[in-house]
């Protein structure tokens, strides 16, 4: 096993993960605290393997606590022989943010719920207006489609006589079917990333509900992962 420190650049290639992911994983105790501070920060193989072993755990979908707590009561030996008995390790994550929206939308299509996501730019609503077809004419604003375009205004027309109303009987309102409690449904907007939200119809039931907290945990440990 090497004893040469690695500074925080080569601790991040070599561990596959971000400068700020080590950072972050200090601050929650998944690591140990590095030797010295600052430019001189020095990280060891230890920290590496802890590195590994977290990514491996990630992939079998355990949370951060859990994996912490593991850790917790492992020595470098162990955590060294825990990778070994755990074989190559497996094709990593998407790291793009096409490729990974493209895991998340696989893991919410295999869980049942219809992805939705808005990483298309909206068209614009407004035309630019055509230029005035001869000098002196007057400007004319461009106008979203769907909204009706002001004309000039005509001379009034002549009131039309009103129509005769006929009689009619007593009104008779006749109720319709009452709906049900378990005929409503609201939309609740689940937010994975500053760009990327979950769009889940409630209410659920119980297994569909964990499916849903399964999935927003990965997808969103998957994006802290890619910042």
């Amino acid at each position: 096993m090497p004893d040469d420190p690695y500074g925080l650049a080569d601790l991040a290639r070599l561990a596959d993960v971000t400068p700020r992911t080590i950072r972050y994983y200090v601050a929650q105790g998944l690591l140990p605290s590095p030797e010295a501070a600052g430019p001189a920060t020095r990280y060891t193989e230890g920290h590496l393997l802890r590195l590994r072993l977290i990514r491996r755990l990630q992939r079998d979908h355990l949370p951060l606590a859990e994996i912490r707590a593991r850790l917790e009561q492992m020595g470098d030996e162990a955590i060294a022989a825990a990778l070994d008995a755990a074989g190559p390790s497996p094709a990593a994550p998407p790291t793009s943010t096409a490729e990974t929206l493209a895991y998340v939308r696989a893991l919410m299509t295999k869980a049942g719920v219809a992805p939705r996501f808005y990483d298309q730019p909206t068209p614009t609503l407004a035309r630019s207006s055509a230029a005035p077809a001869a000098a002196g004419a007057t400007y004319e604003p461009s106008i979203p489609d769907g909204f009706p375009v002001r004309e000039a205004p005509g001379p009034s027309p002549a009131p039309a006589p009103a129509p005769a109303i006929p009689a009619i009987g007593p009104l008779v309102i006749t109720p319709g079917p009452r709906s049900t409690t378990g005929d409503r449904s609201t939309w609740e907007r689940v937010s994975i990333s500053p760009d990327v939200e979950l769009h889940v119809r409630r209410p659920l039931d119980r297994r569909a509900n964990k499916l849903v907290e399964r999935l927003v945990r990965i997808a969103r440990e998957l994006f802290d992962e890619e910042t």
